[in-house]
């Protein structure tokens, strides 16, 4: 757990220190353990756009790779219908924390999101299957060896229609270094990044997603539809056009 108070009554919950603002990524603070506290807010922003864009509806089910302090689960935990998100994250610390600080814990009652305190896809039971997956910000510290396992393992878990959406840092040279790094980065060329999703069987498309520091692709299953995206602009305005009009407000 986390050593930094929570606010006492009468004290602001949104100073600096509450924030984790000025501190180091992965500086222990459950903000700033997950990225730069200065961007929590975008990043969260950023990824739900993105889910919903292509296609994440209250009735999917989703799974949170590397969840950590809810950052973006405080937006998709409230979002999805009861029992639709899970997280996975080894760091059991930084759940609670979020937990207390951002969904709050009636949320967390009412809509029942399921939480795995493990490293690997393994951890998961054998028959969980989802609509969505998203990793951001977790593959920019995963070796090549914990890449493979992490892929080969959530294709298990996706529906034939399901999708992974993913962050990684794009260089000329692939990462070499093993395991897990953290808080340090790593880089793979984006054919490297195909081949990983080819041997997982699951197919690559870099998407055209704007993030501050990484490159978002997409880890599709067969049966996912990326057709409408492949020669018209990945925007909301795209994606409405596909939705049948009903009337109402």
């Amino acid at each position: 757990m986390s050593t930094n108070p929570s606010p006492s009554p009468g004290e602001s919950g949104t100073n600096n220190e509450s924030l984790g603002l000025g501190l180091q990524p992965g500086d222990h603070h459950y903000r700033a353990y997950v990225g730069p506290p200065e961007d929590y807010d975008l990043i969260a922003a950023m990824t739900f756009n993105l889910l919903t864009t292509l296609g994440l509806r209250q009735q999917h089910s989703l799974l949170d790779i590397g969840c950590g302090s809810l950052r973006l689960g405080r937006l998709l935990i409230p979002y999805l219908n009861a029992g639709n998100y899970t997280g996975i994250e080894p760091n059991r610390w930084l759940v609670d924390e979020g937990m207390q600080r951002e969904t709050g814990l009636d949320q967390i009652r009412i809509k029942q999101p399921k939480f795995y305190f493990e490293s690997l896809a393994s951890a998961l039971p054998s028959n969980a299957l989802f609509d969505f997956a998203v990793a951001q910000s977790v593959f920019s510290h995963c070796g090549p060896d914990f890449l493979e396992q992490w892929l080969r393992g959530i294709a298990k878990h996706l529906k034939d229609s399901g999708a992974l959406a993913a962050t990684f840092l794009k260089a000329d040279e692939d990462c070499r270094n093993e395991g897990w790094i953290y808080p340090g980065c790593v880089h793979y060329k984006i054919e490297t990044m195909a081949a990983f999703a080819r041997k997982a069987g699951l197919e690559f498309i870099s998407l055209d997603w704007k993030h501050p520091r990484q490159q978002w692709a997409l880890y599709c299953r067969p049966g996912f539809d990326a057709s409408w995206f492949r020669t018209k602009p990945l925007t909301w305005n795209t994606r409405m056009n596909l939705i049948p009009k009903v009337a109402g407000d």
